[in-house]
């Protein structure tokens, strides 16, 4: 690498450490505060990967960004490791992900659309194409910009050998502990087979709708999936940059606005399409279609883990107090919010299904302290009924299906049907070899909009 020379030349550019880096990788780099379409996005080779790719700017910030790669029919990906952590979510096809490090053994999970893991920090990783007829897409959203602004290296972030076992040691179970409830909407694992399907508890901090985050390999970086029924919106909120928004269901829009703007900006979104919102800018989103909306965020916010939590975090009731502050509440809204709205559902021959009433912050608050949302959880998806019961039982001595299925050793955590209550129950899953597994699926075909490109 020739750090010296490249660093008097950006000097002179302009370019960041990060942006200089950017540059070097030879791939378009897409800045927006949204793109519609990542499905269809266009790529371009990316031979450090091995594959083709761009990077995915939103917001103008440079505390975490995005990357789409793209992995040929039958191909793989070139082995790589670095010094920033990485969650990574499939939006089309099927293969699998090894992970090793020095002296740690190989271990390798199996993904599908809809996907969502993160590679062990600084560990050694490679993805694979399950299918020898269709692409696999891969989104990750990642550290890198503030890690290169820290240490302005490649060589030190893409060449440092130094192991983080306390993350990682090859435990066999990895991928395959299916995980365990750390405390309300929080959920600790490193692999979710499907987070279209993972069950959600109910969140009245926001609106109607449902919501759990994810802690992923003891990561700084978080997950989290929210869903909201039909004919509901969320509460108009903002807080720090990093938040990628991706849409993995339903239709709808988001309206992001700063505090003293006379106007505000409207994003429409469909399954596919990617959004953030910049540095406290408020931002509220709107499920505009005849069925339930879930988005999947994958953002900073170590503070989900309880065992990275300040002190001065740690009651939920206190944490949501101060986090009210930048929320709008639905009764002081304007009111030109909600007719917008109720104008936008009428489309589809829907009235309107939110109770003011119902979602006071005063409320939850209340709620919160007394315990009372977090035992509702375990009430409603603790016990199993015996109905659930007999369908796990004759789902497990059913002959084996030719479609393959998840490689993890567990049943998927039951999902809820969103406004309905309704719990899916998944099919059992089984361990399978990439061979054996069949070609993933097309993704669909939507226009993209984007503000500017670099290439």
């Amino acid at each position: 690498m020739q750090q010296s020379t490249d660093a008097g030349r950006n000097q002179i550019l302009g370019l960041s450490p990060y942006e200089a880096w950017q540059e070097r990788e030879g791939i378009p780099v897409y800045e927006a505060n949204y793109v519609e379409n990542m499905y269809t996005l266009p790529l371009g080779p990316w031979d450090r990967k091995g594959g083709t790719g761009a990077y995915v700017n939103l917001a103008g910030q440079y505390e975490d960004d995005a990357m789409i790669v793209e992995i040929p029919p039958g191909g793989e990906l070139k082995p790589d490791h670095h010094m920033y952590e990485a969650m990574i979510f499939v939006l089309a096809g099927r293969g699998a992900t090894t992970v090793w490090g020095p002296d740690v053994p190989k271990r390798t999970v199996e993904w599908k659309a809809g996907s969502l893991f993160a590679s062990p920090l600084n560990m050694w990783y490679q993805h694979f194409n399950a299918s020898g007829t269709e692409p696999a897409r891969l989104l990750a959203v990642t550290r890198q910009p503030k890690i290169f602004e820290l240490y302005r290296s490649p060589e030190f972030v893409y060449n440092c050998d130094f192991a983080f076992n306390e993350r990682f040691a090859g435990q066999e179970d990895y991928f395959t502990d299916p995980g365990a409830r750390l405390k309300r909407l929080v959920w600790k694992t490193n692999f979710v087979p499907d987070v279209r399907t993972f069950a959600l508890e109910e969140y009245p901090e926001r609106g109607p709708g449902f919501n759990m985050k994810f802690v992923l390999s003891d990561n700084s970086m978080i997950a989290h999936v929210s869903e909201f029924p039909i004919a509901t919106y969320k509460k108009g909120h903002r807080h720090g940059p990093g938040a990628h928004v991706i849409i993995i269901g339903g239709e709808g829009y988001s309206l992001l606005w700063f505090e003293g703007d006379k106007e505000r900006t409207r994003v429409n979104w469909r399954d596919g399409s990617i959004l953030s919102p910049a540095a406290r800018m408020y931002h509220q989103h709107f499920n505009g279609g005849p069925t339930p909306a879930r988005y999947l965020a994958l953002r900073l916010g170590g503070n989900a883990n309880p065992q990275f939590r300040p002190r001065r975090l740690a009651q939920d009731a206190e944490h949501l107090t101060e986090r009210a502050r930048d929320q709008i509440e639905y009764q002081t809204e304007d009111p030109s919010i909600r007719a917008e709205y109720a104008a936008e559902i009428a489309k589809h021959g829907l009235e309107l299904q939110v109770n003011d009433a119902n979602y006071r912050i005063e409320d939850t608050i209340a709620r919160v302290r007394s315990g009372e949302l977090a035992r509702l959880r375990a009430s409603r998806l603790g016990k199993p009924s015996l109905l659930i019961a007999l369908i796990l039982v004759l789902a497990a001595c059913a002959p084996a299906q030719s479609t393959p299925r998840s490689s993890s050793s567990q049943p998927q955590n039951p999902a809820s049907d969103g406004p309905r209550g309704i719990l899916r129950i998944a099919e059992p899953t089984e361990p399978e070899t990439l061979a054996a597994k069949l070609a993933g699926g097309g993704a669909a075909v939507n226009e993209f909009n984007w503000l500017s490109t670099r290439t």
